[in-house]
């Protein structure tokens, strides 16, 4: 049986990864094997890649010591798509937008995507520990995006951090994969390491979700109420123009420093500020 389409398609965005990829499907991206591709790899000797199919006479009769040349091409070939999902009580928050709603755009988006370049598309999603009814096996259905986006718009998260995507990479499997890891990283320095250090084995694509208000509270001076989802706690504080500027340089200084741990481990984080952009998204991959 078919898997149903949906009417309306999620947007479709293009993502690539740094290395040649390993595996045995064929798909969109480099990889470290030759043979029937269409992409020009080297020239080797025929005595070495016995295919006469691939004579390359122009090379053989250009080389100095005589020999025949044949034609080595790069195959292109599938690999798998992870998201890897933040479900901490932050992750609830409400501003411009709900999180989780523009969390669900992107979900859905990447496994269309993932489904139009011929590679599998999985989901792990954790607060404390990892939660197997957020686990979503690799697919390559068209649509297996929709019923986890569904289920991220009407979840109410509750739990009081992200650690248990440390164990996430458990869930994996064993081949190297592309892995957007989405959060809104309000974690300590200490988790976020360990998390990062977890994925070293795969390509890992931070996605930063944050949302204007969580830094800014209006123009004027008054009551404001604070709350910190993930310890249940909340605070009222008078909000006046120099509070605002140290809540707005707070937000400076978090982003700067995700940067930097980003940067020290190769990563450039993909920053969703408001609403889900699959075009913006694209953009990214083509810095």
């Amino acid at each position: 049986m078919k898997t149903p389409v949906p009417a309306a398609m999620p947007r479709e965005f293009h993502y690539r990864v740094g290395a040649p990829v390993r595996g045995e499907v064929p798909g969109a991206h480099r990889s470290l094997r030759g043979g029937g591709g269409q992409e020009f790899r080297a020239h080797a000797p025929l005595v070495d890649a016995p295919d006469p199919r691939r004579l390359d006479l122009h090379a053989s009769l250009r080389d100095p010591f005589g020999r025949w040349l044949v034609r080595l091409n790069r195959e292109r070939r599938a690999v798998p798509v992870v998201l890897a999902l933040d479900l901490s009580a932050s992750m609830g928050f409400t501003g411009e937008r709900r999180r989780l709603d523009v969390v669900a755009d992107f979900a859905a988006s990447l496994a269309w995507s993932a489904s139009r370049n011929g590679d599998s598309f999985a989901a792990v999603g954790a607060d404390e520990a990892v939660r197997p009814e957020w686990l979503l096996p690799a697919t390559r259905a068209r649509a297996a995006g929709v019923p986890l986006a569904q289920a991220l718009r009407g979840f109410v998260p509750t739990g009081r951090d992200a650690s248990g995507l440390r164990l996430a990479p458990q869930h994996l499997g064993t081949r190297r994969a592309l892995v957007f890891l989405v959060s809104d990283f309000h974690w300590s320095d200490a988790l976020l390491a360990e998390v990062l250090d977890a994925f070293a084995l795969h390509d890992v694509v931070p996605v930063v979700v944050w949302d204007r208000l969580e830094y800014t509270l209006g123009d004027g001076a008054g009551l404001a109420t604070l709350a910190d989802p993930e310890r249940g706690t909340r605070r009222t504080v008078w909000w006046r123009a120099a509070l605002r500027e140290r809540w707005a340089g707070a937000a400076r200084e978090r982003r700067e420093a995700l940067r930097r741990v980003f940067a020290a481990r190769r990563l450039r984080p993909l920053h969703i500020d408001g609403a889900f952009d699959a075009d913006a998204v694209t953009w990214h991959f083509l810095q």
